[in-house]
């Protein structure tokens, strides 16, 4: 992709024009990032395991906070175990299909461990610590995605692995302190998925200090190429909503935060050994 093809695929994902300047090069690496979408279905091309340790040393290579690397990956091989997974998940299909998936874990565990070795004291054991293993997790899996993509390999994540955190975190036999963050799903994509849009940059970049923008006039144009670009398959819970004539992004959301998500989640981090104080 030249810099216009990449103006071009950024206009349409923002709804705003985004600037490449002239002295930016080579672009292949911005490219693919701009371009970038979820594959959820893939072709019988098989992933080696070779392939898959280089992308999780990609990964690893990620920064980290204070270089603490609190964080690991579970390579799912056993079948019984994916189908276990999937079975979790029965509205994800490609949880099993995908010729690879990983576990990212968020591990506090071994600066604990550390500091015990070298007989030191660990005052630090509090929400800063969940914080940075979180964030940790967070960095390297967005950083195999876009090792694996750059490959052309395609990739989808899976956070909803929490919804199911017990049952994961079992599974994996996961000790104190580590927790699952979410899956990932790696193939040769087997079709060209759609690129999704995201919200304009004049919601979501700021200059200094926040700023919010009246939010039902800041929604009203991206609900508008949401439902024209990457209109939903069907409307989340008609039966308690009705069916909305025009269906964007702010209704699906509200919608799907009307319903309780999560709410054992953290009394299931505090069961890990985490101090969320």
């Amino acid at each position: 992709m030249n810099s216009e093809q990449i103006e071009h695929v950024l206009a349409g994902r923002f709804g705003e024009a985004i600037a490449v300047p002239a002295d930016v090069a080579p672009l292949t690496g911005l490219a693919a990032i701009a371009a970038r979408r979820v594959h959820r279905t893939y072709s019988a091309r098989p992933v080696s395991e070779e392939l898959v340790r280089l992308l999780c040393a990609c990964a690893l290579s990620a920064p980290s906070k204070s270089d603490l690397q609190q964080r690991d990956i579970v390579v799912i091989g056993d079948p019984s175990m994916r189908a276990a997974i999937a079975t979790l998940l029965p509205h994800m299909p490609w949880v099993e299909a995908a010729p690879v998936f990983l576990v990212f874990c968020a591990n506090a565990r071994r600066v604990k461990q550390v500091s015990q070795l070298r007989a030191k004291p660990f005052p630090n054991d509090h929400m800063d610590l969940f914080f940075n293993a979180v964030g940790d997790a967070a960095i390297a899996l967005a950083t195999c995605l876009i090792a694996a993509e750059s490959i052309g390999l395609g990739a989808c994540p899976i956070s909803e692995i929490r919804n199911h955190a017990k049952q994961i975190d079992g599974m994996l036999q996961l000790p104190e302190q580590v927790i699952p963050f979410a899956g990932l799903c790696l193939g040769w994509p087997a079709a060209e998925d759609t690129i999704s849009p995201r919200l304009p940059l004049t919601m979501t970049v700021h200059r200094d200090r926040y700023s919010e923008p009246p939010l039902d006039a800041a929604l009203r144009d991206y609900d508008g190429r949401r439902e024209t670009l990457q209109p939903y398959e069907k409307q989340y819970q008609p039966e308690r909503w009705g069916i909305a004539q025009t269906y964007g992004w702010s209704e699906q959301k509200a919608r799907q935060y009307a319903v309780p998500q999560r709410v054992d989640f953290g009394a299931y981090v505090r069961s890990k050994g985490f101090s969320l104080e």
